[in-house]
């Protein structure tokens, strides 16, 4: 999972307060990016071609969500659930009026999910057996922030890691709320070639970037590209809904962690399809403004300018990733190292563009390689030469 920012020259924000962000829900006062695009399934690492993207208008700014699916030139209508959340603190039981399909957790005070349970209970009132929280995600480097998919409880008990504080939770659902329209690109939405899920397409909620005064929480900040982190959601592998499960993650990392967008540039599902993450504006290629530069998003606290974050979803500590997303990966990669003109398999010395302090990383990286974290997991880990080398091989 990705990790909130430790200082401001980690983010635009200020430090997340989870226990109030549910409060800055607004009408979005921005147009998202025209682009031409498509809300199916794409076509997985797709030959790399020169172009870049046609622009064309996909959002309406009257919804409630910046999208109120009216009809517009280039794109089409579809319906997404509203997502439906609960947020608790402490350990004390929690019941949701609708079928909780995640339960997100954050805790301060320790760095290890020891000793950290979740208990689900169904509809008829049974409780299932404690279950160990995943010790596979970014815990140790933020204090935990996990989210842990719960088919359709009804409610949930959570146990706190050893000498945990301030534990919160969230009940989520993202896949049986109200229907609400968005308009979509009506065509396949492609970075240099390689097709991906604009945010419309997956249903992105646009209000969710902004407070009540309808200023952005977190408002845009753009630095030259340097490196690629790849990271894992520690979600369920062979995910049915995946996204359902990128709205879930947008949710926490908007709302309760307080970063008012999802933390991630990019994300791919075990399909090979690939996400448009974190918002960057209505010009250029997905992540960056019209003059190429990257959006800063929150992946890595502390190194986020300029830093581009990929998240595979799923649990990728004792599996790789499915072929699927390897070449969407791949592909994506290679678009992006170009598109940059970086070496992949270079060992570069990235700088923070806001506060200057400096890290010896490879070009493309895993989170771990920048802090005390188990992400990308193991096996996905233990890829990362196989990626340099496919991506530079092809080049």
């Amino acid at each position: 999972m990705a990790t909130p920012p430790t200082s401001p020259s980690s983010s635009p924000s200020s430090s997340p307060d989870p226990s109030s962000a549910p409060s800055h829900r607004a009408k979005s006062r921005v147009t998202r990016r025209g682009l031409i695009g498509a809300a199916g399934a794409v076509a997985a690492g797709a030959v790399v071609t020169p172009a870049v993207m046609a622009a064309t208008s996909s959002d309406d700014s009257s919804g409630s969500d910046g999208a109120s699916g009216s009809d517009k030139p280039g794109t089409t209508k579809k319906a997404f659930p509203t997502t439906r959340s609960k947020a608790a603190t402490g350990e004390q039981p929690v019941e949701a009026a609708f079928p909780i399909a995640y339960v997100g957790i954050r805790w301060n005070g320790s760095n290890s999910a020891d000793g950290g349970a979740l208990r689900l209970r169904d509809a008829d009132g049974s409780e299932g057996a404690w279950k160990p929280l995943s010790k596979s995600g970014c815990t140790v480097a933020n204090g935990g922030a996990l989210l842990v998919p719960t088919g359709q409880a009804s409610g949930y008990e959570v146990r706190s890691p050893d000498g945990a504080t301030d534990v919160r939770s969230l009940a989520l659902d993202t896949k049986q709320g109200a229907k609400r329209e968005k308009a979509v690109p009506a065509d396949t939405t492609r970075v240099r070639g390689v097709a991906y899920l604009s945010r419309a397409a997956w249903g992105a909620d646009e209000s969710l970037r902004f407070k009540e005064d309808g200023t952005e929480n977190t408002p845009t900040a753009y630095y030259p590209f340097q490196t690629i982190t790849v990271h894992h959601t520690v979600t369920a592998n062979d995910d049915p809904d995946p996204a359902a499960t990128v709205r879930a993650i947008y949710e926490l990392h908007a709302i309760t962690n307080d970063w008012g967008d999802i933390g991630y540039h990019f994300l791919i599902d075990a399909e090979g399809r690939i996400y448009e993450g974190r918002y960057s504006g209505d010009d250029g290629v997905p992540a960056h403004d019209a003059d190429g530069k990257l959006v800063t998003a929150f992946h890595v606290g502390g190194f986020n300018s300029g830093n581009l974050g990929i998240a595979l979803l799923g649990d990728l500590t004792s599996q790789g990733p499915s072929d699927a997303a390897r070449e969407s990966l791949t592909g994506l990669v290679r678009a992006l190292t170009r598109l940059h003109g970086v070496d992949p398999t270079a060992q570069v010395t990235y700088t923070n563009p806001v506060n200057g302090t400096t890290k010896e990383v490879s070009e493309i990286s895993g989170h771990r390689d920048w802090m005390d974290t188990e992400c990308p997991g193991e096996t996905m880990y233990a890829e990362l030469d196989r990626l340099r080398e496919a991506v530079s091989s092809s080049r």
